[in-house]
This record gives C-alpha cells, structure tokens and sequence, in this order.
C-alpha cells in the first residue's frame, strides 16, 4: 500500500510539472507574438503576400466555415492593397480532398485575379505550410491568415523559419468547435516547440517556385 502510493504521489507530480512546463511555453510563446497580432485588416502592416491556413472542408468539398472565414479575411488583405499575393496552403493527400482549390475557388468568386493566388498542395499542417512558403516560395516576409486560437503557434513556426511574420485574425463568427481547438493547441504548441528545436523534420518538398511580387 505504502510503495503504491509512493508511486501515485511521484505520478501526480510528473502530471504537475508537465502541467507547470506546457503552460510556460505556451505563456512564452504568447508573450513574443501577441505584439505581432491584429484584429483588423486596416491597422495590419503591408507585407508581398498572405498565407492562408487550411481548416478543413466538408464531405461535398466546400470550405468549412473556418476556412471560409481565413480566405474572406485574405480577401480582404489584398482588397486593401496589404498584399499582393495569397498562398492558399492546405492538404491534398486525397483525391477527394483538395484543401487549396476549394480556397483558390472562393477566392476568385470573392474577386482576386486567379495570377494573384498561389497553390500549396503540400501544407498538411501549419510546420509545413512555414516551412514551404519558404523552401518552395522563397517567402521571407508574409500576413499569416488564420483563427486567433492559431495565431500563437503558426506565428512562432513561421518566425522559427526565417519568416519575418506578423497575423491577422479571421475569427468573423462564433466557433462551436472552439473549446475543442482551444484544448488541442497546447498539445499541438508543445509539438512544434519539440519540431523547431528537436526533431527538425522535413516535409513533402519538390521544384522550387519563387514567387515574383513586383
């Protein structure tokens, strides 16, 4: 009985400090990109292009509302002149799954020239889509489009890279998945901080396509 709760007692302690070491990162991490964070299209500083996070689709194919809201919120960049590209980054493994031609074509119904939106077939998750835009693209600077809950992570990933970044939120409605996305971003915080500064993996790479911004 004693050796057992010995061993509960040094258990509740390892949870502790797992608990103790997740939420300084993620504190860290907040505290270095909340400065680069806006809320409003208008106040966002010019950068040559926007990258557009995927966020899934529906079973027809169309973009879920997520999505929908981070290429409504690009659109709306380029509109206003901050950028004059927009790399639409997403999964396409499947061929009943096409993450950047379901964001390409709303693009253009919502009136961005097709020659201004740039397809990455390759970004099945945010690591990727950094470490792509400037492997493949040749980004050096970029507006990163996605949901505030995203923001902290993708904005330290895109940084880690090389990418001086800064992000705008998309949140245009009320989310009910939130609560769930909010509680899966510390696990996927605490496995990029180990990607950027352990594991170091390479994703799906291939030709290089620079992107020419005049």
């Amino acid at each position: 009985m004693k050796a057992l709760r010995k061993m509960l007692v040094v258990l509740f302690g390892i949870i502790l400090a797992t608990l103790a070491a997740l939420w300084i990162l993620l504190t860290v991490i907040h505290t270095q990109v909340s400065p680069r964070v806006y809320t409003r299209v208008a106040d966002v500083p010019p950068a040559p292009v926007a990258l557009v996070l995927g966020a899934g689709l529906w079973a027809d194919g169309s973009p879920t509302p997520a999505l929908r809201d981070r290429v409504e919120t690009a659109v709306d960049l380029y509109k206003a002149g901050k950028v004059k590209k927009l790399v639409m980054s997403g999964d396409n493994r499947f061929v009943n799954y096409n993450e950047p031609g379901a964001m390409n074509h709303l693009a253009i119904q919502l009136g961005v020239p097709a020659e201004d939106i740039v397809l990455d077939y390759a970004g099945r998750r945010t690591y990727d889509s950094c470490y792509r835009v400037k492997e493949i693209f040749g980004i050096r600077q970029a507006i990163i489009v996605t949901q505030r809950f995203h923001l902290d992570r993708s904005l330290f990933l895109c940084n880690a890279m090389g990418i001086t970044s800064v992000g705008v939120v998309a949140d245009r409605r009320a989310y009910q998945s939130l609560p769930w996305w909010e509680m899966r971003e510390v696990l996927a915080t605490a496995a990029a901080w180990w990607d950027v500064n352990v594991r170091h993996p390479v994703p799906v790479l291939g030709e290089k396509l620079p992107i020419h911004v005049n």
